[in-house]
Protein backbone atom coordinates (compact mmCIF):
# COMPACT_ATOMS: atom_id res chain seq x y z
CA UNK A 1 0.00 0.00 0.00
CA UNK A 2 2.90 2.33 1.24
CA UNK A 3 4.78 1.68 -2.17
CA UNK A 4 1.54 2.35 -4.35
CA UNK A 5 1.53 6.08 -2.68
CA UNK A 6 5.08 6.92 -3.45
CA UNK A 7 3.87 6.03 -7.49
CA UNK A 8 2.15 8.98 -8.53
CA UNK A 9 0.44 6.79 -11.39
CA UNK A 10 -0.74 4.40 -9.05
CA UNK A 11 -4.82 4.05 -9.49
CA UNK A 12 -5.17 6.17 -12.53
CA UNK A 13 -8.21 6.21 -14.32
CA UNK A 14 -6.14 5.57 -17.42
CA UNK A 15 -9.74 5.62 -19.71
CA UNK A 16 -10.47 8.87 -18.81
CA UNK A 17 -6.39 9.56 -20.10
CA UNK A 18 -7.26 7.97 -22.87
CA UNK A 19 -10.07 10.97 -23.42
CA UNK A 20 -7.95 13.86 -22.71
CA UNK A 21 -5.39 13.02 -25.14
CA UNK A 22 -8.02 12.33 -27.99
CA UNK A 23 -9.95 15.38 -27.49
CA UNK A 24 -6.94 17.33 -26.69
CA UNK A 25 -4.78 16.06 -29.81
CA UNK A 26 -7.70 16.64 -32.25
CA UNK A 27 -8.55 19.51 -30.90
CA UNK A 28 -5.17 20.66 -32.23
CA UNK A 29 -5.55 19.68 -35.61
CA UNK A 30 -8.61 20.97 -35.89
CA UNK A 31 -6.87 24.64 -34.50
CA UNK A 32 -4.23 23.88 -36.90
CA UNK A 33 -6.75 23.37 -40.35
CA UNK A 34 -8.06 26.72 -38.76
CA UNK A 35 -5.25 28.66 -39.05
CA UNK A 36 -2.52 27.15 -41.27
CA UNK A 37 -2.04 29.19 -44.66
CA UNK A 38 -2.44 27.20 -47.87
CA UNK A 39 1.30 27.88 -48.78
CA UNK A 40 3.05 26.99 -44.92
CA UNK A 41 2.25 24.01 -43.87
CA UNK A 42 4.95 23.87 -41.17
CA UNK A 43 3.59 22.19 -38.25
CA UNK A 44 6.58 23.72 -36.04
CA UNK A 45 5.93 27.28 -36.59
CA UNK A 46 5.45 28.72 -33.42
CA UNK A 47 5.13 32.25 -34.68
CA UNK A 48 1.47 30.58 -35.62
CA UNK A 49 -1.12 29.92 -33.20
CA UNK A 50 -1.13 26.84 -33.94
CA UNK A 51 2.47 26.76 -32.54
CA UNK A 52 1.98 28.32 -29.60
CA UNK A 53 -0.94 26.18 -28.90
CA UNK A 54 1.79 23.16 -29.23
CA UNK A 55 3.74 24.54 -26.61
CA UNK A 56 1.00 25.23 -24.51
CA UNK A 57 -0.10 21.41 -25.00
CA UNK A 58 3.44 19.89 -24.34
CA UNK A 59 3.34 22.38 -21.24
CA UNK A 60 0.78 20.72 -20.05
CA UNK A 61 2.36 17.12 -19.37
CA UNK A 62 4.93 19.01 -16.79
CA UNK A 63 1.55 20.32 -15.28
CA UNK A 64 -0.64 17.15 -14.89
CA UNK A 65 2.87 15.43 -13.47
CA UNK A 66 2.59 18.37 -10.47
CA UNK A 67 -0.92 17.81 -10.12
CA UNK A 68 -0.29 13.87 -9.50
CA UNK A 69 2.39 14.74 -7.70
CA UNK A 70 0.37 15.47 -4.50
CA UNK A 71 -1.41 13.58 -2.23
CA UNK A 72 -5.15 13.97 -2.81
CA UNK A 73 -5.57 15.16 0.80
CA UNK A 74 -3.56 17.91 -0.24
CA UNK A 75 -6.42 19.05 -2.60
CA UNK A 76 -9.04 18.85 -0.09
CA UNK A 77 -6.81 20.12 3.35
CA UNK A 78 -6.00 23.36 1.31
CA UNK A 79 -9.37 24.08 -1.15
CA UNK A 80 -10.44 27.15 0.96
CA UNK A 81 -6.67 28.54 0.33
CA UNK A 82 -7.19 27.94 -3.08
CA UNK A 83 -10.63 29.31 -3.78
CA UNK A 84 -9.36 32.45 -1.65
CA UNK A 85 -6.59 32.68 -3.70
CA UNK A 86 -8.65 32.80 -7.14
CA UNK A 87 -11.30 35.40 -5.71
CA UNK A 88 -8.20 37.79 -5.22
CA UNK A 89 -6.78 36.54 -8.57
CA UNK A 90 -9.98 37.96 -10.03
CA UNK A 91 -9.84 41.21 -7.57
CA UNK A 92 -6.69 41.90 -8.67
CA UNK A 93 -7.49 41.99 -12.38
CA UNK A 94 -9.09 45.51 -12.20
CA UNK A 95 -6.09 47.36 -10.94
CA UNK A 96 -3.67 45.44 -13.01
CA UNK A 97 -5.35 43.43 -15.81
CA UNK A 98 -5.19 43.97 -19.61
CA UNK A 99 -7.62 45.13 -21.74
CA UNK A 100 -8.83 42.90 -24.78
CA UNK A 101 -11.65 43.28 -26.37
CA UNK A 102 -13.22 45.66 -23.58
CA UNK A 103 -12.82 43.40 -20.72
CA UNK A 104 -10.12 43.26 -17.84
CA UNK A 105 -9.32 39.43 -17.76
CA UNK A 106 -5.97 38.95 -18.62
CA UNK A 107 -3.01 39.36 -16.19
CA UNK A 108 -0.09 40.08 -19.21
CA UNK A 109 3.28 38.89 -18.23
CA UNK A 110 5.05 40.41 -21.41
CA UNK A 111 6.23 36.47 -22.55
CA UNK A 112 3.10 35.07 -21.90
CA UNK A 113 -0.63 36.23 -21.16
CA UNK A 114 -3.20 34.60 -18.45
CA UNK A 115 -6.57 34.07 -17.95
CA UNK A 116 -7.81 33.67 -14.47
CA UNK A 117 -11.53 33.20 -15.33
CA UNK A 118 -10.06 29.58 -16.59
CA UNK A 119 -8.53 28.82 -13.16
CA UNK A 120 -10.73 29.85 -10.83
CA UNK A 121 -13.49 27.19 -12.11
CA UNK A 122 -11.25 24.80 -10.54
CA UNK A 123 -10.57 26.95 -7.69
CA UNK A 124 -14.65 27.13 -7.05
CA UNK A 125 -15.40 23.49 -7.43
CA UNK A 126 -12.66 22.97 -4.64
CA UNK A 127 -14.25 25.19 -2.11
CA UNK A 128 -17.67 23.69 -2.97
CA UNK A 129 -16.35 20.19 -2.47
CA UNK A 130 -14.82 21.72 0.81
CA UNK A 131 -18.30 23.51 1.89
CA UNK A 132 -20.34 20.38 1.01
CA UNK A 133 -18.11 17.86 2.50
CA UNK A 134 -18.37 19.16 6.17
CA UNK A 135 -20.06 16.36 8.19
CA UNK A 136 -21.83 19.27 9.81
CA UNK A 137 -23.40 20.88 6.70
CA UNK A 138 -26.90 20.24 5.69
CA UNK A 139 -27.83 21.62 2.35
CA UNK A 140 -31.75 21.62 3.38
CA UNK A 141 -30.87 24.20 5.96
CA UNK A 142 -31.43 27.96 3.92
CA UNK A 143 -28.03 29.32 5.54
CA UNK A 144 -26.00 26.62 4.43
CA UNK A 145 -27.53 27.30 0.85
CA UNK A 146 -26.57 30.55 1.41
CA UNK A 147 -23.11 29.97 1.64
CA UNK A 148 -23.31 27.77 -1.13
CA UNK A 149 -24.52 30.07 -3.02
CA UNK A 150 -22.29 32.62 -2.13
CA UNK A 151 -18.80 30.43 -2.95
CA UNK A 152 -20.60 30.31 -6.02
CA UNK A 153 -21.59 33.61 -7.59
CA UNK A 154 -18.63 35.20 -5.89
CA UNK A 155 -16.34 34.64 -8.53
CA UNK A 156 -19.40 34.60 -11.14
CA UNK A 157 -20.13 38.32 -10.24
CA UNK A 158 -16.38 39.29 -10.27
CA UNK A 159 -16.60 37.79 -13.40
CA UNK A 160 -19.14 39.56 -14.97
CA UNK A 161 -17.47 42.83 -13.41
CA UNK A 162 -15.00 42.46 -15.81
CA UNK A 163 -17.20 42.14 -17.85
CA UNK A 164 -17.07 38.89 -19.11
CA UNK A 165 -20.56 37.37 -19.28
CA UNK A 166 -20.11 34.25 -20.99
CA UNK A 167 -17.46 33.33 -18.28
CA UNK A 168 -19.97 34.12 -15.51
CA UNK A 169 -22.63 31.82 -16.87
CA UNK A 170 -20.95 28.76 -16.27
CA UNK A 171 -21.28 29.23 -12.85
CA UNK A 172 -25.04 28.29 -13.35
CA UNK A 173 -23.55 24.98 -14.18
CA UNK A 174 -23.04 24.84 -10.01
CA UNK A 175 -27.07 24.15 -9.81
CA UNK A 176 -26.63 20.26 -10.38
CA UNK A 177 -23.91 19.73 -8.19
CA UNK A 178 -26.14 21.10 -5.37
CA UNK A 179 -29.28 18.73 -6.64
CA UNK A 180 -26.91 16.00 -6.85
CA UNK A 181 -26.45 16.61 -2.95
CA UNK A 182 -30.32 17.15 -1.99
CA UNK A 183 -30.54 20.45 -3.01
CA UNK A 184 -34.44 20.77 -4.01
CA UNK A 185 -35.71 20.48 -8.08
CA UNK A 186 -37.45 24.14 -6.97
CA UNK A 187 -34.43 26.18 -7.72
CA UNK A 188 -33.98 24.93 -11.17
CA UNK A 189 -37.85 25.12 -12.27
CA UNK A 190 -37.42 28.66 -10.93
CA UNK A 191 -34.78 29.14 -12.68
CA UNK A 192 -35.61 27.92 -16.35
CA UNK A 193 -39.34 29.84 -15.94
CA UNK A 194 -37.01 32.49 -15.62
CA UNK A 195 -35.20 32.35 -18.40
CA UNK A 196 -38.49 30.95 -20.16
CA UNK A 197 -40.41 34.08 -19.28
CA UNK A 198 -37.53 36.29 -20.07
CA UNK A 199 -37.18 34.92 -23.92
CA UNK A 200 -41.34 34.99 -24.00
CA UNK A 201 -41.21 38.88 -23.18
CA UNK A 202 -38.69 39.54 -25.56
CA UNK A 203 -40.45 37.84 -27.64
CA UNK A 204 -43.97 38.88 -27.68
CA UNK A 205 -43.96 41.87 -25.38
CA UNK A 206 -44.53 42.39 -21.86
CA UNK A 207 -47.98 43.09 -21.82
CA UNK A 208 -49.01 39.85 -24.11
CA UNK A 209 -46.77 37.58 -21.91
CA UNK A 210 -48.15 39.16 -18.55
CA UNK A 211 -51.93 38.70 -19.35
CA UNK A 212 -51.41 35.14 -20.78
CA UNK A 213 -49.20 34.12 -17.66
CA UNK A 214 -52.51 36.02 -15.54
CA UNK A 215 -54.89 33.88 -17.88
CA UNK A 216 -52.74 30.30 -16.84
CA UNK A 217 -52.07 30.96 -13.25
CA UNK A 218 -56.36 32.04 -12.82
CA UNK A 219 -57.20 29.14 -14.43
CA UNK A 220 -55.22 27.12 -12.04
CA UNK A 221 -56.01 29.02 -8.92
CA UNK A 222 -60.01 28.14 -9.90
CA UNK A 223 -59.33 24.48 -9.97
CA UNK A 224 -57.80 24.39 -7.22
CA UNK A 225 -60.45 27.06 -5.43
CA UNK A 226 -63.09 24.44 -6.76
CA UNK A 227 -61.34 21.56 -5.26
CA UNK A 228 -60.59 23.09 -2.04
CA UNK A 229 -63.71 25.01 -1.33
CA UNK A 230 -63.39 28.33 0.63
CA UNK A 231 -60.93 26.87 2.91
CA UNK A 232 -58.30 26.93 0.24
CA UNK A 233 -58.65 30.50 -0.15
CA UNK A 234 -58.79 30.79 3.75
CA UNK A 235 -55.44 30.11 3.77
CA UNK A 236 -53.78 31.02 1.05
CA UNK A 237 -55.12 34.24 0.10
CA UNK A 238 -51.85 36.03 0.52
CA UNK A 239 -49.40 33.65 -1.37
CA UNK A 240 -52.26 33.89 -4.49
CA UNK A 241 -51.99 37.93 -4.20
CA UNK A 242 -47.91 37.42 -3.76
CA UNK A 243 -47.24 35.04 -7.15
CA UNK A 244 -49.29 37.61 -9.23
CA UNK A 245 -47.36 40.66 -7.82
CA UNK A 246 -44.09 38.92 -8.43
CA UNK A 247 -45.01 37.78 -11.96
CA UNK A 248 -45.49 41.54 -12.64
CA UNK A 249 -42.49 42.73 -11.16
CA UNK A 250 -40.00 40.56 -13.35
CA UNK A 251 -41.82 40.28 -16.51
CA UNK A 252 -41.72 44.27 -16.04
CA UNK A 253 -38.36 44.11 -14.55
CA UNK A 254 -37.08 41.79 -17.29
CA UNK A 255 -38.70 44.54 -20.03
CA UNK A 256 -36.60 47.33 -18.16
CA UNK A 257 -33.28 45.32 -18.19
CA UNK A 258 -33.60 44.16 -21.72
CA UNK A 259 -34.61 47.85 -22.72
CA UNK A 260 -32.30 49.66 -20.55
CA UNK A 261 -29.63 47.41 -19.15
CA UNK A 262 -28.38 45.33 -22.19
CA UNK A 263 -26.21 46.85 -24.73
CA UNK A 264 -27.84 47.29 -28.30
CA UNK A 265 -25.46 44.36 -29.77
CA UNK A 266 -26.60 42.13 -26.47
CA UNK A 267 -30.27 43.05 -27.83
CA UNK A 268 -29.39 42.53 -31.64
CA UNK A 269 -27.76 39.17 -30.62
CA UNK A 270 -31.20 37.87 -28.67
CA UNK A 271 -33.19 39.68 -31.76
CA UNK A 272 -31.37 37.91 -34.30
CA UNK A 273 -31.54 34.42 -32.18
CA UNK A 274 -35.49 34.64 -32.00
CA UNK A 275 -35.95 35.39 -35.71
CA UNK A 276 -37.19 39.17 -34.93
CA UNK A 277 -34.27 40.79 -37.35
CA UNK A 278 -32.19 39.29 -39.80
CA UNK A 279 -28.71 40.14 -40.22
CA UNK A 280 -26.62 38.05 -41.68
CA UNK A 281 -23.82 40.86 -42.47
CA UNK A 282 -23.08 42.15 -38.80
CA UNK A 283 -24.91 40.75 -35.44
CA UNK A 284 -25.40 37.30 -36.97
CA UNK A 285 -22.79 37.02 -39.60
CA UNK A 286 -20.64 34.52 -37.11
CA UNK A 287 -23.49 32.33 -36.76
CA UNK A 288 -24.66 32.71 -40.28
CA UNK A 289 -21.42 31.47 -41.62
CA UNK A 290 -20.58 29.10 -38.51
CA UNK A 291 -23.94 27.22 -39.60
CA UNK A 292 -23.63 27.36 -43.36
CA UNK A 293 -19.39 26.26 -42.68
CA UNK A 294 -20.70 22.95 -40.84
CA UNK A 295 -23.58 22.72 -43.68
CA UNK A 296 -21.04 22.70 -46.26
CA UNK A 297 -19.80 19.43 -44.54
CA UNK A 298 -22.65 17.44 -45.09
CA UNK A 299 -22.08 13.60 -43.77
CA UNK A 300 -18.87 12.88 -44.20
CA UNK A 301 -16.85 16.12 -44.63
CA UNK A 302 -14.78 17.51 -47.16
CA UNK A 303 -11.75 16.12 -45.72
CA UNK A 304 -8.41 17.54 -43.54
CA UNK A 305 -7.12 20.66 -44.73
CA UNK A 306 -9.75 20.26 -47.74
CA UNK A 307 -12.42 23.19 -45.83
CA UNK A 308 -12.59 25.82 -48.48
CA UNK A 309 -15.09 27.84 -46.14
CA UNK A 310 -12.65 27.30 -42.92
CA UNK A 311 -8.84 27.90 -45.54
CA UNK A 312 -10.65 31.34 -46.71
CA UNK A 313 -11.29 32.50 -42.97
CA UNK A 314 -15.63 32.91 -43.46
CA UNK A 315 -16.03 32.28 -40.04
CA UNK A 316 -14.40 34.94 -37.50
CA UNK A 317 -12.72 33.14 -34.48
CA UNK A 318 -12.67 29.82 -35.70
CA UNK A 319 -9.82 28.69 -33.90
CA UNK A 320 -11.19 29.76 -30.65
CA UNK A 321 -15.15 29.89 -29.59
CA UNK A 322 -15.92 28.62 -33.26
CA UNK A 323 -13.54 25.65 -33.84
CA UNK A 324 -16.56 23.28 -34.15
CA UNK A 325 -17.45 24.96 -37.50
CA UNK A 326 -13.90 23.66 -38.10
CA UNK A 327 -15.14 20.27 -37.18
CA UNK A 328 -18.10 20.43 -39.19
CA UNK A 329 -16.67 21.15 -42.34
CA UNK A 330 -13.80 19.03 -42.75
CA UNK A 331 -14.75 15.82 -40.70
CA UNK A 332 -18.78 16.49 -41.77
CA UNK A 333 -21.77 15.07 -39.38
CA UNK A 334 -19.53 11.59 -38.54
CA UNK A 335 -16.99 13.78 -36.87
CA UNK A 336 -19.04 16.54 -35.14
CA UNK A 337 -21.05 13.49 -33.93
CA UNK A 338 -17.89 11.52 -32.46
CA UNK A 339 -16.85 14.49 -31.52
CA UNK A 340 -19.84 14.76 -28.85
CA UNK A 341 -19.78 11.15 -28.47
CA UNK A 342 -16.62 11.43 -26.97
CA UNK A 343 -17.79 14.12 -24.70
CA UNK A 344 -20.55 12.32 -23.64
CA UNK A 345 -18.16 9.16 -22.45
CA UNK A 346 -15.69 11.55 -20.86
CA UNK A 347 -18.72 13.06 -18.79
CA UNK A 348 -20.13 9.79 -17.98
CA UNK A 349 -17.15 8.22 -16.95
CA UNK A 350 -16.29 10.92 -14.65
CA UNK A 351 -20.08 10.71 -13.34
CA UNK A 352 -19.28 7.06 -12.66
CA UNK A 353 -16.54 7.37 -10.68
CA UNK A 354 -17.63 9.95 -9.15
CA UNK A 355 -20.58 7.91 -7.96
CA UNK A 356 -17.87 4.98 -6.52
CA UNK A 357 -16.50 7.28 -3.71
CA UNK A 358 -16.84 7.10 -0.62
CA UNK A 359 -15.66 10.67 0.33
CA UNK A 360 -18.06 13.39 -0.40
CA UNK A 361 -15.31 15.60 -1.18
CA UNK A 362 -14.40 13.43 -4.11
CA UNK A 363 -18.11 13.13 -5.42
CA UNK A 364 -18.72 16.70 -5.02
CA UNK A 365 -15.73 17.78 -7.10
CA UNK A 366 -16.13 15.11 -9.41
CA UNK A 367 -19.53 16.58 -10.22
CA UNK A 368 -18.54 19.75 -10.47
CA UNK A 369 -16.30 18.76 -12.67
CA UNK A 370 -18.62 16.96 -14.92
CA UNK A 371 -21.47 19.90 -14.83
CA UNK A 372 -18.89 22.52 -15.80
CA UNK A 373 -17.81 20.36 -18.81
CA UNK A 374 -21.06 19.26 -20.01
CA UNK A 375 -22.24 23.69 -19.63
CA UNK A 376 -19.24 24.24 -21.61
CA UNK A 377 -19.93 21.74 -24.56
CA UNK A 378 -23.69 22.27 -24.80
CA UNK A 379 -23.41 26.02 -24.74
CA UNK A 380 -20.24 26.35 -27.16
CA UNK A 381 -21.79 24.36 -29.42
CA UNK A 382 -25.57 25.41 -29.40
CA UNK A 383 -24.07 28.87 -29.80
CA UNK A 384 -22.01 27.54 -33.06
CA UNK A 385 -25.20 25.83 -34.70
CA UNK A 386 -27.40 29.21 -33.50
CA UNK A 387 -29.63 27.29 -31.02
CA UNK A 388 -27.69 30.14 -28.39
CA UNK A 389 -26.99 33.69 -28.60
CA UNK A 390 -23.17 34.03 -28.87
CA UNK A 391 -21.87 34.39 -25.39
CA UNK A 392 -17.79 33.87 -26.11
CA UNK A 393 -17.66 29.96 -24.23
CA UNK A 394 -14.77 27.93 -25.48
CA UNK A 395 -15.16 24.81 -26.60
CA UNK A 396 -13.18 22.19 -23.64
CA UNK A 397 -9.84 20.78 -24.94
CA UNK A 398 -10.37 21.93 -28.73
CA UNK A 399 -10.26 25.81 -28.48
CA UNK A 400 -6.92 27.87 -28.82
CA UNK A 401 -6.03 29.43 -25.89
CA UNK A 402 -3.09 28.15 -23.32
CA UNK A 403 -5.41 29.86 -19.83
CA UNK A 404 -8.38 27.82 -21.50
CA UNK A 405 -6.19 24.15 -21.83
CA UNK A 406 -4.52 23.87 -18.79
CA UNK A 407 -7.89 25.33 -16.93
CA UNK A 408 -9.82 22.32 -18.40
CA UNK A 409 -5.95 20.33 -17.51
CA UNK A 410 -6.26 20.87 -14.08
CA UNK A 411 -10.49 20.85 -13.39
CA UNK A 412 -10.09 16.89 -14.69
CA UNK A 413 -6.70 16.00 -13.52
CA UNK A 414 -7.52 17.06 -9.80
CA UNK A 415 -10.31 14.49 -10.57
CA UNK A 416 -8.39 12.00 -11.98
CA UNK A 417 -5.99 12.55 -8.78
CA UNK A 418 -8.65 12.23 -6.14
CA UNK A 419 -9.89 9.10 -7.99
CA UNK A 420 -6.71 7.14 -8.11
CA UNK A 421 -6.18 7.51 -4.27
CA UNK A 422 -10.04 7.20 -3.15
CA UNK A 423 -9.58 3.83 -1.63
CA UNK A 424 -6.87 4.61 0.70
CA UNK A 425 -6.62 8.05 1.52
CA UNK A 426 -10.01 8.81 3.25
Amino acid sequence: MRQERNNIFAGVDWILVFFYIVLVGFGWLNIYAAIVEENNFEILDFSKRYGKQLIWIGLCFPLIILILFFNSKFYEKYASIFYVISIIALVLLFPFGKEINGAKSWFNFGFMSLQPSEFVKACTTLGIAKLMSDRQYNLKLVKNQIKAFIIIFLPALLITLQPDAGSALIYLSFFFVLNREGLTLNYIIIGVTCISIFFLTVLFGVNKILLSLYVIISIILIYLIYKGGKRFLRFNWYKIIGLYTIIALFTFGTAYIYNNVFKQHHRDRFEVLLGLKVDNKNIGYNSYQSEFTISSGSYFGKGFLKGDLTQGDFVPEQDTDYIFSTIGEEWGFVGTSLVILFFMLLLFRIIYLAETHTNKFGRVYGYGVSSILFFHVAVNIGMVIGLLPTVGIPLPFFSYGGSSLWGFTILLFIFIRLDAHKNYDF
